[in-house]
């Protein structure tokens, strides 16, 4: 019974080390500065949206779908401090998360279904940009696909995490 506690504490320790890791990269100031990403709640939001579905596509891949599942949690937990200290309050608290969440697993599924560089430039621009032609939708694909096959050389089991080089 202690050993299935103690694999389960750890497990969300390691999920908790993948979110902070997350969005350490979604809030590195590059992609605000030279890539134009809107510095907003939006821009944010979607800029966390790519990393974890890099993240979240690597632990299907290597089968752990159990801190697969820890770390949605930790990020719809994460969304919802996020709404807590922008001042919505349990009276709207359900609707709003609904809305999050159908707006990252809708980008999430975009993300997925992006197969080859034109789709992956199309999904970043429909969503990192909001449908705006920044100029640097071939770039964040690029990176997006370089990070993926970085990330599918790791064992992201113990909670560590290395995207690659920033573009």
């Amino acid at each position: 019974m202690l050993n299935i506690l103690s694999k389960s504490r750890a497990r969300r320790q390691a999920a908790a080390d993948l979110y902070a890791g997350i969005v350490g990269r979604a809030r590195e100031p590059v992609f605000y500065t030279d890539f134009a990403v809107p510095d907003t709640i939006d821009g944010r939001f979607d800029l966390l949206a790519l990393h974890a579905w890099l993240v979240l596509e690597r632990l299907s891949a290597a089968n752990l779908n159990d801190l697969s599942q820890d770390l949605t949690n930790t990020i719809f937990v994460g969304f919802d401090e996020g709404l807590r200290d922008l001042g919505t309050g349990d009276m709207g608290m359900g609707r709003r998360i609904k809305t999050l969440a159908n707006a990252f697993y809708g980008r999430l599924s975009a993300y997925r279904a992006a197969t080859d560089a034109a789709a992956m430039e199309s999904a970043v621009a429909r969503n990192l940009y909001r449908g705006a032609q920044a100029g640097h939708e071939a770039r964040i694909a690029r990176y997006a696909k370089n990070a993926r096959a970085h990330l599918e050389a790791q064992d992201l089991s113990q909670g560590r995490i290395d995207f690659g080089s920033l573009p």
